[in-house]
């Protein structure tokens, strides 16, 4: 009769708990890029650029430099609503600068990339988009009426 082996195996997994100084500084950088390029959007807009670092203050500037009204940071606590909340500010805001819809698809999806390009870009603060009335449709108002007589002046 032959004899049966037991084989026992051991598996062990070291983990210090901690992040990695590499991780870590690739995060602290991506922050100080986001900070730098909302500073320099709250300032083109008249705002003061050091909103950008207080919590919270920094929503409600955004929020009056798009027109919305300041309630709506409420609805930023709300969860699956705060990211509807978030997607419409984000248009608002490429609407106020006067660009593109796919301009505020760059800000909701690569948010380090295009604030920088909108703070330190040639882009300029138009008013708010979404106190237009058109909802930052990027419209422009109807021209006025010509004036009374065919507009021929002597």
């Amino acid at each position: 009769m032959g004899s049966l082996a037991q084989v026992t195996y051991t598996y062990t997994v070291e983990s210090s708990g901690s992040v990695s100084p590499v991780l870590m500084l690739f995060w602290l950088a991506v922050i100080v890029v986001m900070i730098a390029g909302m500073w320099k959007v709250f300032a083109k807009a008249g705002k003061p650029g050091w909103a950008a670092i207080v919590p919270i203050y920094n929503t409600i500037v955004m929020l009056e430099i798009v027109g919305r009204p300041i309630w709506w940071i409420v609805l930023l606590f709300i969860p699956f609503v705060n990211f509807v909340v978030w997607i419409i500010i984000a248009l608002d805001l490429a609407k106020s600068y006067a660009r593109s819809t796919g301009f505020g698809l760059g800000l909701i999806f690569l948010p380090f990339i295009f604030y920088l390009i909108l703070g330190f870009g040639p882009a300029t603060y138009v008013g708010p988009a979404a106190a237009s009335g058109n909802m930052g449709g990027g419209m422009a108002p109807p021209p006025p009426p010509p004036p009374a007589g065919g507009g021929f002046t002597s």
